[in-house]
């Protein structure tokens, strides 16, 4: 049992009775009076996978075949974004259907447990059976998430990360560790392997015998550091042993956040060989996952779901990969912000391209959609199979509290238009048809575009309040963690 407390207990959107009664008497008549529809939903949420990296999204060699038969036979979504660049907020806004800055899960830091209610206990109270396998990782532990059967839970274990100060700012101990974390390795996706091999074995066995609907949430690990491969996926990508073309000499590389994050990671000390031997091994991942999406795709095929069932693979965050001498996420920039997104089944059209910006919360939306449920009041995101193929005014909004940098950021995309709102350090402006890579700051030379995406900005929140919420909340877990230090050096 955890040693730290709970961070709130209150759920600001509760279910009523009506909710309740509306969702199982729309999914009575789905499974009753239609003909079969989609009552299955699949996700397989791989971790920090930039879609730049895959054939689906356009990468000149990486292989990812099994993305490319998804794609075939549904929609990618061409912009799509993670609600938070870091593993615990984008998972935990991922599990709540709400924004990290009102779930106040800004951090991989572990000290306080949060008692939002999930997607799988709304799910679960409109008659769906909800299953989950693999990472967690969100605002409580797995066993209390709500889940019909949880599957191999891997946490992050109290109190998890605790280089999380910002002023000052921590600086990690750990870069030579992470620096030289690629290569060859025996059995590096032991542990995914395991995941999917759970996951292959209930749709064989345990899915074709439950009368209802479910839902299927499939986590692994890859691409995420280290970067390590076998010896056939090493040699697979001699070519992958390059350097980014848009270094830390960039423009955008010299924002003070960019220069935080550097620091905080120590990632100048990094030499030429282990920058080319991580991004060479990140390949290998990427083409990991994707055989592992394969064997999902294989087993639901197999058993006959796929006509009843949608199938999503997309991941929690990207990864800079050395891109202005950044690494991992904890960016707005895209290499970080952006993630793949590739839905088939039922209500995608095959073969088929979304320019419209979304998030990790319109997948959730899309889920509670195709199922017929009734999502809770005030929860976020639109379903993925209601919105139109290219919505030039639709807005999607981005937010980070997380390490690493000196206090939050957030972001609003629309159209072609990308704003990152500091709460310490000047804004930028991209015009990302023009400039995919960012490198080019408009906020200077187009400030009534700034001030318009501002406006819708601070129609979802006010960054400066919460900016001082996020760093009260932080101070907060950097006393328990220090209570809790203590606590251990006391023990006999």
């Amino acid at each position: 049992m955890s040693k730290f407390p709970e961070a709130s207990s209150q759920e600001e959107y509760p279910m009523h009775r009506r909710d309740f009664l509306f969702g199982s008497f729309h999914i009575l008549l789905r499974t009753t009076d239609t003909p079969p529809g989609p009552l299955h939903f699949v996700v397989l949420k791989s971790d920090e996978h930039n879609p730049r990296y895959s054939s689906v999204y356009g990468h000149p060699f990486v292989r990812t075949p099994h993305m490319e038969r998804l794609a075939r036979m549904g929609t990618v979504f061409e912009n799509h974004y993670t609600p938070s660049p870091l593993c615990r907020p984008a998972r935990s806004a991922w599990m709540s259907g709400r924004y990290v800055h009102t779930i106040q899960c800004y951090n991989n830091c572990t000290v306080f447990s949060h008692n939002h209610r999930t997607y799988a206990q709304v799910l679960r109270a409109q008659g769906v059976h909800t299953v989950h396998i693999g990472k967690t990782d969100a605002y409580r532990p797995a066993h209390q998430l709500g889940f019909s059967e949880m599957l191999h839970p891997i946490d992050r274990p109290p109190p998890g990360d605790t280089y999380i100060s910002r002023q000052p700012l921590d600086i990690r101990d750990d870069s030579t560790t992470r620096a030289e974390g690629f290569g060859v390795r025996p059995d590096p996706f032991a542990t995914d392997d395991v995941i999917i091999d759970a996951a292959v074995r209930w749709l064989t066995e345990v899915a074709p015998k439950i009368p209802g609907p479910w839902t299927l949430d499939v986590n692994i690990n890859a691409p995420h550091f280290p970067h390590y491969v076998t010896q056939e996926l090493w040699d697979l990508y001699p070519q992958g042993a390059d350097l980014s073309p848009l270094g830390p000499g960039e423009a955008s590389a010299q924002h003070p956040y960019a220069q935080d994050l550097r620091t905080h990671f120590r990632t100048e000390t990094f030499t030429e060989a282990q920058i080319r031997g991580l991004r060479r091994g990140y390949l290998g991942c990427v083409t990991a996952a994707d055989r592992q999406l394969g064997r999902l795709l294989d087993a639901i095929e197999a058993t006959g779901l796929h006509r009843t069932t949608v199938v999503a693979y997309t991941s929690d965050h990207g990864e800079m990969l050395g891109k202005f001498g950044l690494w991992w996420k904890s960016s707005l920039y895209e290499d970080a912000a952006r993630t793949p997104l590739i839905v088939a089944g039922p209500g995608f059209a095959a073969g088929t391209r979304v320019q419209t910006p979304t998030t990790l919360l319109d997948l959730q939306a899309a889920m509670f959609h195709a199922l017929g449920a009734r999502r809770p009041r005030g929860w976020k995101g639109h379903p993925l199979q209601l919105l139109p193929a290219r919505d030039a005014r639709r807005t999607v909004f981005l937010e980070y509290h997380g390490h690493g940098t000196r206090a939050s950021a957030f972001a609003i995309r629309r159209g072609p238009w990308k704003l990152i709102y500091y709460a310490a350090a000047p804004h930028q402006l991209f015009n990302l048809e023009a400039d995919p890579e960012e490198q080019k700051n408009l906020a200077d030379t187009l400030p009534d575009r700034k001030r318009e995406l501002e406006r819708e900005l601070r129609r979802i929140c006010d960054p400066e309040r919460e900016n001082q919420r996020a760093e009260a909340f932080l101070q907060r877990e950097l006393a328990a963690i220090r209570a809790h230090d203590r606590s251990e050096q006391e023990l006999p």
